[in-house]
């Protein structure tokens, strides 16, 4: 490409490239609804057709067809099928790819079936008559966490030299080796793992990479963030409930630690779990037993426990906010992500992949690449909202610009400043050059059905212009309004216009408007 972007040539070793690979970078989910009724299979097309491409099939023999031929992110499978019961169609999807996210559709939600399906791995199970918007939410909540269980780590946790590319998870820095070697360290070894670190270093990366070259790689990976849900959901969402265990619990449900018997469950900002809660983990992490809300029956799993946290542990339990013991549980073995202003070396690394990206996403073609003043800024500047930050940053240039280079006044203020990007007197300003920047501009304002070209291209031309004959004479204004052949007061107004400050050296702010 021309902003010199470059991917991979292999996939790591781990990944199974016998599968296919592009659902990771498909524009629309894909979900496959098997049910021999034609209103419920309208019903899935019609509700969700906004959030997954839906392909639908009336029969099990059917539906193990279009799977084996299809790549699909989630599957809606009816208990009763003319052809088969839903138990061994489930089966044979998990004989084919045990990461695909299956949700059971039944016309009792308490039904022994569905219940037993949870229990063999299913995702999760909704009643019919179907309601659309709890549907649709599952439904996005399966796609979500197919996506955070396939994307390809592009690392090898056994070799310190390979290749960067994968979401987030990029670097050459002395700190982020240490991490791949901790991971290839650790991940086979069936220990619990507690992933420190600020908001935004890529935590849940970590935490797939440890799932992905461990033994349990084919089994079930689950994520929940234990600060999203409140104290009494939370508890029920891990350890599942019985039918009136609580207002509003009208039938059994089944917690991530069945769901997950035998896979990894990542919980995400441990240190916002509730000390009921605590309790309750520790006894999982202690003898893998536990008891669903409102019931008496013990309860056995296999799971391995990844955390995660930002918050200090340590002076919580001084606090009398955390338990120390669940601390030492889950601290067997701990591994710190450095934030990004400790790596700023991998910052240029990082802006090629998610600028690779989101030039196809947001379909720019014409697209070079940033300039070098821009990627200065850039890998300068501190993120204290780490890497999720740079992604953020990155997606927004290029989804604003309307220039095949990306100059620092197309940067947020944030990252420049708030008095404008400093660009040094005589400094070469090729990238924004008209002769090169011109024609291409015109002609993605035409492509994109602009109707404003003219206002948008002699904006372009005056805003270099100008610029450049400021730096010509050092930023004397009386001299510039001569060479450019127009009154002071024209060029005081255009500076204004443009966000160009003056003082030692010429600074050109983020465009106005």
């Amino acid at each position: 490409m021309s902003a010199g972007i470059a991917f991979p040539q292999s996939l790591p070793s781990k990944v199974d490239k016998t599968q296919p690979q592009s659902s990771w970078c498909k524009t629309m989910p894909s979900l496959l609804v098997i049910d021999d009724d034609r209103l419920i299979l309208t019903l899935a097309q019609k509700s969700l057709a906004s959030i997954a491409d839906v392909e639908t099939a009336s029969s099990a023999s059917e539906g193990i067809e279009k799977l084996k031929a299809g790549d699909f992110d989630a599957v809606l499978l009816d208990i009763q099928l003319p052809d088969q019961n839903g138990l061994a169609v489930f089966c044979e999807i998990r004989e084919h790819d045990r990461r695909i996210p299956v949700i059971f559709m039944t016309i009792e939600a308490a039904s022994n079936t569905a219940i037993e399906a949870m229990q063999l791995g299913a995702f999760d199970y909704i009643a019919k008559p179907l309601a659309v918007d709890p549907l649709r939410d599952l439904v996005e909540k399966a796609i979500e966490q197919r996506q955070i269980s396939s994307v390809p780590v592009a690392i090898s946790a056994d070799d310190e030299s390979a290749d960067t590319g994968g979401e987030l998870f990029i670097g050459r820095s002395p700190a982020m080796l240490d991490v791949f070697k901790a991971i290839g360290k650790v991940a086979k070894q069936d220990v619990p793992i507690l992933v420190r670190g600020e908001s935004g270093t890529g935590k849940e990366l970590v935490a797939r990479a440890l799932y992905q070259y461990s033994r349990r790689g084919e089994e079930t990976f689950l994520a929940v963030n234990c600060a999203a849900l409140p104290d009494n959901l939370l508890e029920s969402e891990l350890f599942g409930h019985e039918k009136g265990a609580f207002t509003g619990a009208e039938s059994r449900r089944i917690g991530k630690f069945e769901q997950c018997n035998g896979g990894t469950l990542f919980l995400d900002e441990i240190g916002d779990m509730a000390s009921t809660v605590q309790a309750k983990v520790l006894r999982v992490l202690q003898d893998q037993r536990f008891e669903r809300v409102g019931g008496n029956k013990e309860l056995k799993t296999d799971v391995r426990i990844i955390a995660a946290t930002n918050r200090p542990l340590e002076q919580m339990v001084d606090d009398g906010e955390y338990r120390e013991d669940l601390l030492y549980r889950l601290n067997g073995v701990t591994i710190e992500l450095p934030p990004l202003r400790d790596r700023l070396s991998d910052v240029p690394a990082l802006i090629r992949f998610f600028l690779s990206g989101a030039k196809r996403e947001f379909n720019k073609p014409d697209l070079e690449g940033l300039s070098p003043e821009a990627v200065e800024l850039l890998s300068a500047y501190d993120w204290p909202g780490n890497v999720r930050q740079l992604r953020a940053v990155i997606r927004r240039c290029v989804l604003d610009t309307v220039m095949p280079v990306i100059t620092p006044d197309g940067l947020p203020r944030e990252v420049t400043g708030h008095k404008g990007t400093t660009v040094a007197t005589g400094a070469s300003v090729d990238a924004a050059s008209p002769g090169a920047g011109l024609p291409k501009l015109v002609r993605e304002l035409l492509t994109n059905g602009s109707t404003n070209v003219y206002a948008e291209a002699t904006e372009y031309m005056e805003r270099y212009v100008i610029t450049e004959v400021l730096r010509e004479t050092n930023g004397n204004q009386s001299q510039a309004a001569e060479i450019l052949g127009i009154t002071r007061g024209k060029l005081r107004d255009r500076i204004n216009s443009f966000n160009i400050v003056l003082k030692n050296d010429v600074e050109v702010g983020a465009a106005a408007g």
